[in-house]
């Protein structure tokens, strides 16, 4: 009975975290409709590729805004996390995705607070 109660929680965790990462895939994916729609316009891999990797690029910050957006993401990190947690330590990006998703229901914080002290953490 005991191996049996193990294995149903084991496979609930599995199959809670294998939803979890679709939905985030799924969530990447919508995320950006705009650079989306250029590459399924195109026929081939190759321009698709490139036309994605050409509108990351006009979306990446530079350097001093690269640094602003990290300050406020820490600002924010004190504000809204500091009470219970100490400093970040480095985790891969979808770990701390994961967790900063289920902190973010708990703490109420906005998209916008996630997304800053996200790129806080992972950078």
């Amino acid at each position: 009975m005991g191996r049996r109660y193990f294995l149903v929680c084991l496979l609930g965790v599995i199959a809670g975290l294998t939803i979890s990462a679709i939905a985030q895939e799924h969530a990447n994916s919508t995320s950006s409709p705009s650079a989306a729609a250029p590459a399924r316009a195109q026929g081939t891999s190759s321009t698709s590729a490139a036309t994605h990797i050409s509108s990351l690029a006009k979306t990446v910050p530079d350097a001093a805004e690269e640094r602003a957006l990290r300050m406020e993401g820490e600002k924010r990190f004190r504000t809204n996390c500091g009470r219970c947690h100490q400093a970040p330590h480095k985790f891969p990006p979808r770990v701390m995705a994961a967790a900063i998703r289920h902190m973010r229901v708990r703490s109420m914080i906005t998209d916008e607070d996630m997304q800053l002290i996200l790129r806080y953490m992972t950078q």
